[in-house]
């Protein structure tokens, strides 16, 4: 398999990855503006994108999700519950995407979005077991991803920490974590600058990782980052409201 981790404005993160032998690619959370740089990264890898996904509706850019699958030719999708105007394949929790010999498993973790998911890929020419997941906004190394956008912190927060301490860390330590966003960006707290780690280190180092749920709720819903207000016109823009 191959992996790309591009690096976009406002410190997010977006990949390109598949399997180069059947030549076929996933992208995820493409901002607006990259599109032909991503098709560009496939024609080099000589692999044809065959889904576009973002990892939630996203507050802090616009989406180039919709107009990159257009132009590939690609299936854009959101979680089935995302609060979109727009037309889009509706994935589901532990669906499974086929990348040739390459998969992505669809988590459903809501918290900073409602709509949030998160991608468990496993490289099957390899191994059957997954080996890395891509986190979105729910889990950065150094920090979790912030509830607050639309309001009901608290309700959010709660989510947020039942995703975590789910689906999530009750994956084996060795898998890596690769998130939609390193420090700088205004959707999560306290988070690293480097853009990877694994779910074994973050368990051990990670503050924002707290066990005891009504702490987790206080602690994390108590975060102070840029008001919602700022966002918004990202948000209009990606739901097509």
């Amino acid at each position: 398999m191959f992996l790309i981790q591009h690096s976009c404005p406002y410190s997010s993160l977006a990949y390109l990855f598949g399997c180069t032998g059947k030549g076929v690619a996933m992208a995820v959370d493409v901002h607006a503006g990259d599109e032909e740089r991503f098709l560009a990264m496939a024609a080099e890898k000589g692999v044809d994108i065959r889904f576009v996904i973002d990892t939630h509706v996203h507050a802090d850019h616009r989406s180039g999700g919709p107009e990159l699958a257009r132009r590939a030719g690609a299936e854009y999708a959101l979680h089935e519950s995302a609060p979109v105007r727009f037309g889009f394949r509706a994935v589901t929790h532990g669906e499974r995407l086929e990348l040739g010999n390459v998969s992505a498993r669809v988590l459903h973790t809501p918290g900073h979005t409602d709509d949030s998911i998160c991608l468990l890929v496993t490289d099957h020419s390899r191994t059957d077991e997954p080996w890395f997941l891509l986190t979105g906004h729910t889990l950065f190394p150094g920090g979790v991803g912030r509830p607050d956008l639309h309001g009901r912190e608290r309700e959010m927060a709660g989510k947020l920490h039942d995703a975590l301490f789910g689906p999530i860390l009750s994956l084996p330590d060795h898998i890596e974590i690769l998130a939609g966003a390193q420090a700088g960006s205004v959707c999560g707290g306290g988070i690293s600058g480097k853009p990877v780690s694994t779910l074994g280190f973050e368990k051990r180092h990670n503050p924002g990782l707290i066990r005891e749920r009504n702490r987790f709720v206080d602690e994390v819903a108590a975060i102070e980052l840029p008001p919602v207000e700022d966002l918004k016109g990202f948000y209009a823009f990606n739901t097509g409201a």
